[in-house]
């Protein structure tokens, strides 16, 4: 076995190793979520017992001699830190993987379907720690978690493709440039999918009200929906510009490699497409009459496109950009 393979079969126990630690987090988010109702029971039973108490004037005085007893974490909490923790560990193997595949390929590696999707999970996990590290935003980590975990399966399966050099047409500096800037963009519109998706749930069952079911379960401990309606619009402002950089690199890259900008091609049309519709998203989320439930569909539908670019155009359609299909 050379070095070259050594390292690519590093990079794939990363990537596994990744995908192992990520189900154990999702387990621990879980639990997270099952235990609250029963801490939330518990701390209102302790508030009731010591609304009941009648405190002596010494006891309710402050002063320099009291001291404050630091209110303990409750098992939720706990189960939510340390699955939060490990998503930490899972960035971190996603990050060994794609930097050991690419020493292996000795090229960036982006060169097929499989490396992209890698990419755009570990940008979807790190983009989750940067803006969901506020305590109103941290219980939506465990649906994050979940399409990020289905991506890495099929990037493990269906789309796995061994360590190898790429074909002619991909060998060009614009190949870290442009594909980068579009999988980083996937992956925040990832989480802004995510979030409008959570939005609508949470408009379905507002707080307050108690009602019963699986969905209405799921979504007692949601954030408010202006809560989640504003990261998600936030989310799409820093994905959205990215993603037409994308696109324009891209368009630029045609033209040094097939001597037009632009051609129509399935996959430049449907990335065109996926363009307009989160261009639409952020102009319906400015009109008060769409502000709501519209806007929140058409931000959805944005991110249908963008799975529907990757796996339909890239697997079903022929096009120029066969080449960046299965290996």
């Amino acid at each position: 076995m050379t070095e070259n393979d050594t390292l690519a079969q590093y990079s794939d126990w990363a990537f596994e190793s990744a995908f192992a630690v990520l189900v154990l987090a999702l387990l621990l988010l879980v639990a997270e979520y099952a235990t609250h109702r029963a801490d939330v029971v518990a701390e209102r039973e302790r508030e009731l017992v010591a609304a009941g108490r009648q405190q002596a004037p010494a006891e309710r005085a402050t002063g320099p001699g009291r001291i404050d007893q630091t209110p303990r974490r409750t098992v939720s909490q706990r189960l939510g830190n340390m699955g939060r923790a490990l998503v930490v560990v899972v960035a971190g193997l996603q990050l060994a993987s794609i930097v050991l595949r690419g020493l292996a390929t000795e090229r960036f590696p982006l060169g097929n379907m499989y490396e992209f999707v890698s990419m755009a999970c570990t940008a979807a996990v790190i983009f989750g720690l940067i803006v969901l590290r506020k305590p109103a935003y941290r219980i939506m980590w465990v649906y994050l978690v979940v399409p990020v975990l289905i991506l890495m399966f099929l990037a493990a399966t269906v789309l796995y493709a061994d360590a190898a050099p790429v074909v002619p047409a991909l060998r060009s500096f614009w190949l870290p440039i442009h594909v980068t800037i579009i999988s980083v963009g996937s992956g925040i519109f990832l989480v802004s999918g995510v979030a409008s998706v959570l939005f609508l749930l949470r408009i379905r069952f507002p707080k307050g009200e108690e009602r019963s079911g699986v969905f209405a379960a799921i979504a007692e401990r949601l954030p408010d929906a202006q809560t989640l309606d504003r990261l998600a619009y936030r989310t799409t402002i820093i994905g959205f510009p990215l993603f037409g950089a994308g696109i324009i690199l891209g368009a630029i890259w045609a033209e040094a490699a097939w001597g037009r900008f632009w051609g129509w091609d399935p996959k430049e049309t449907v990335s065109f497409i996926s363009w307009v519709v989160y261009a639409a998203y952020l102009h319906a989320r400015a009109t008060s009459g769409w502000r709501n439930t519209r806007a929140a569909w058409i931000n959805i539908v944005g991110f249908v496109t963008v799975l529907f670019n990757l796996f339909i155009i890239n697997m079903v359609v022929s096009g120029l950009h066969s080449y960046a299909g299965l290996n």
